[in-house]
């Protein structure tokens, strides 16, 4: 969207009939310096993005640009274990001011979200013991995603964190319908019992010193994705750890003894290598 805007100077003691034709002679288009085009920046807007299935409501989280008229191409956002909480929504707002449709998704129903690490394990060790639940949860929201005005029809990715991240290394070792699959400090474990075909991109980004994921669940699942067809890239960060990514890591570490921190430089590299990698797989550049 564009406008014009014309910069008017009125000098005090002049009458208003003076005034104007000053104005008019200064805005005059056949002098240069008198007009100035602003180009408007992104205007994200988040809303409740509901969709249920087996008789259970989920409450996602829809981030787009209200100042594109265009179809974009939508993103999943998978949440860390604690569930659809404030950082997973920072990160939808983000892809939408970058030209995506992002979908904060809602993996355990009604918004719900964990206060205490006991309670975050349980309620992701009851997705991720159960995929084929978890599979229809992700399939409904894809489905009324794309019945979304906003949602272009030329593909779709999903990104995640921790929990998150293994959601979507088991989304592509399903052969879901995604284009690329993006897992900061993913827990690689192997939800998936009957791999699929997937041709799709998948990143898989990691701590070097995350103490929660082991060298061989990573290797395993790197190897049972590139044997269903995936490109998959693994990207190690020296000296980071467990959800390098989110700036509130160090204090929930310190608070519930666990081994967590932020890298603002693993967070910033990993950061761009999936926006080149979802620019590549759903812009066609």
């Amino acid at each position: 969207m564009r406008t014009l805007l014309t910069l008017l100077c009125l000098v005090p003691g002049l009458l208003a009939g003076s005034a104007i034709a000053e104005v008019e002679e200064e805005s005059s288009p056949d002098e240069p310096g008198t007009e100035v085009n602003i180009a408007w920046g992104p205007r994200v807007e988040g809303e409740i993005f509901e969709y249920s299935t087996g008789g259970e409501t989920y409450q996602g989280y829809l981030a787009r640009n209200v100042n594109d008229s265009e179809a974009r191409p939508a993103v999943l956002v998978v949440h860390e274990w604690w569930g659809l909480d404030d950082y997973a929504r920072a990160r939808a707002d983000q892809l939408a001011a970058l030209g995506f449709v992002a979908l904060a998704v809602d993996m355990y129903g009604g918004g719900q979200t964990a206060t205490h690490p006991d309670q975050a394990s349980e309620f992701s060790a009851q997705v991720m013991q159960d995929w084929p639940a978890a599979r229809a949860r992700l399939e409904a929201a894809m489905s009324q995603l794309r019945e979304h005005p906003a949602v272009a029809d030329t593909g779709m990715a999903a990104i995640g964190y921790c929990f998150g991240g293994g959601v979507v290394m088991n989304m592509a070792l399903a052969g879901m319908p995604i284009d690329a699959a993006i897992s900061f400090h993913g827990s690689p474990t192997q939800a998936v019992n009957t791999p699929q075909a997937f041709e799709g991109v998948v990143q898989i980004h990691n701590g070097g010193a995350d103490s929660l994921v082991t060298r061989e669940d990573l290797t395993a699942m790197a190897g049972a994705l590139e044997a269903q067809g995936a490109d998959v890239e693994v990207i190690n960060y020296p000296d980071a750890r467990h959800a390098f990514t989110n700036p509130g890591a160090d204090a929930t570490g310190e608070e519930f003894g666990m081994p967590l921190g932020y890298d603002a430089a693993a967070d910033a590299a990993s950061w761009q290598a999936a926006l080149l990698a979802l620019d590549k797989a759903l812009n066609n550049d």
